[in-house]
Formats: structure tokens, sequence, C-alpha cells
């Protein structure tokens, strides 16, 4: 294959992967907590069969921007927005921890707290069960307080905890399921530790801290590329049918 085609072909391909990062993140902002992904491109070398030729724009996503994103006042009281660098424990399907910053909560058919896309919210000693009640509120701690039914209004209960946690920012990652977790190298035995220093903020939830303008503006830049490196694979499929009838006249 000529090596100019190569590289049109090989940088198209890595220009499509990082519009697919930027249109995610463009997707997702107006999800709550969402946390963008950055992307990059490096200079790969193209190996030959026996030595190393040109280079070629490898296409990644080098990690995540974890800044926190502005506050929206729902005036729900199971919308929390954890306030400051840390994270609400949650289980996903699988039963693993993970970590985010959505905080939609939801109260099942048999009391347990999840966030609005099914997961259970973790507390004390696991997920988080609430008794039937009049009338619930979450503290600045965390701390989950219901009005029994039937109980006087001023009469709160103090039920759980949310698990609220920071571990360091250089430990974590966001899987493909958009959750937080720890690096496989940066792995503790048993569950992440509870933060008493971390708040939250009852009847807000916290914004995508995607730029919307940024992103638009990347996929642009990205669609331009594109079509260049088609270009330079016309060009090199030109220049090609231009040598064969070169050689058929000789």
């Amino acid at each position: 294959m000529d090596k100019a085609l190569f590289i049109g072909m090989s940088g198209a391909k890595q220009n499509m992967l990082s519009q697919r990062a930027h249109a995610n993140n463009l997707a997702n902002v107006s999800t709550t907590g969402f946390k963008r992904d950055f992307a990059q491109a490096r200079s790969m070398p193209v190996f030959g069969e026996h030595h190393p030729t040109r280079a070629y724009a490898m296409a990644e996503r080098p990690g995540t921007d974890l800044s926190a994103g502005a506050l929206m006042d729902t005036g729900r009281k199971l919308d929390v927005a954890v306030d400051g660098d840390g994270w609400l424990a949650v289980q996903n399907q699988q039963g693993e921890e993970v970590f985010t910053r959505s905080g939609s909560l939801q109260i099942d058919v048999n009391g347990l707290v999840r966030l609005s896309s099914g997961e259970m919210v973790m507390g004390n000693g696991g997920p988080v069960a609430l008794p039937p009640f009049d009338n619930v509120q979450v503290g600045s701690d965390g701390t989950i307080s219901v009005v029994p039914v039937g109980g006087p209004p001023d009469q709160l209960v103090e039920v759980d905890r949310l698990k609220l946690v920071n571990p360091p920012r250089d430990a974590l990652e966001k899987g493909v399921d958009g959750f937080i977790r720890r690096k496989e190298d940066q792995a503790i035995d048993g569950p992440e530790p509870f933060d008493a220093t971390q708040r939250v903020a009852s009847g807000f939830l916290e914004s995508s801290n995607v730029n919307a303008v940024e992103e638009m503006i990347s996929n642009l830049q990205l669609s331009r590329q594109y079509e260049m490196q088609v270009k330079v694979m016309t060009t090199a499929n030109e220049n090609a049918e231009a040598s064969a009838r070169l050689l058929q006249n000789l």
C-alpha cells in the first residue's frame, strides 16, 4: 500500500475516533453530574517489515475532566449535589462500588434509595433503605432523616447516612458505564473509606461540566481535518493512476 495513502487513511480513522469522543461529550451536556472526556492525538511510528517508516497521529483519551459543574436549584428534597471534591458511592448492577456526582435520588417500592438510573446508593452499612415516611430530609453531612408515617411533623428520625468518599484524583478513571472508579493499579483492599469532611447540598443537582461551545468548535476542526485526510487519499490515488498510465506508455 502506498505510504501516503496509509497515512491519510489512518489519519481519517483517528479523526473519526476523536469526533466520537467530542460528540459523546456534547450529547451529555445536559446529563447531571457528567464529566467530560479529554481527547488528544500523539505521533506514532508506522512499522514496516523490518524498519520503522514515517509516522501517523493516534487519537486517545488521556483522561477525564473531574472538575465540578455548576449547581442547579431543583427544590426537590431527594436531590443532592456533592459540595466539594468528593463523590457519592453507589453499587452498580454487577455489585461493584463505583462513584458518581449525579445525586438525583429515587425510592423504589422496597424503600431502597437508588439513582434515577437504578444503581443502589450506599450508606453506613450497605445500600440505604428507608422505612415508610411522611417526610424526608437530607442533612449537609449526608444524614438522611425521616418523619415516620403518622408521627409528629417535628419528629425526625435519623435512618442512615450517604456514603461520601474522596479518593485521590490521580487514582480515578471513568469506565465505559460513565461511573468513576479506582484504577486497577490503585485499587485498595475492601470498600472505599468514608470521608466525614464531605458535604452535600440538598435540593440541588450538579450540572455537566461540558462546555458546549468548545465541543462544537472541536468537532468542526476535526471535521476539517477529516476532509484534509480524504483529500490526501484522493491525491495518492490520482498519483497512482498517473504512474500506471506512464508505465503503460513505456
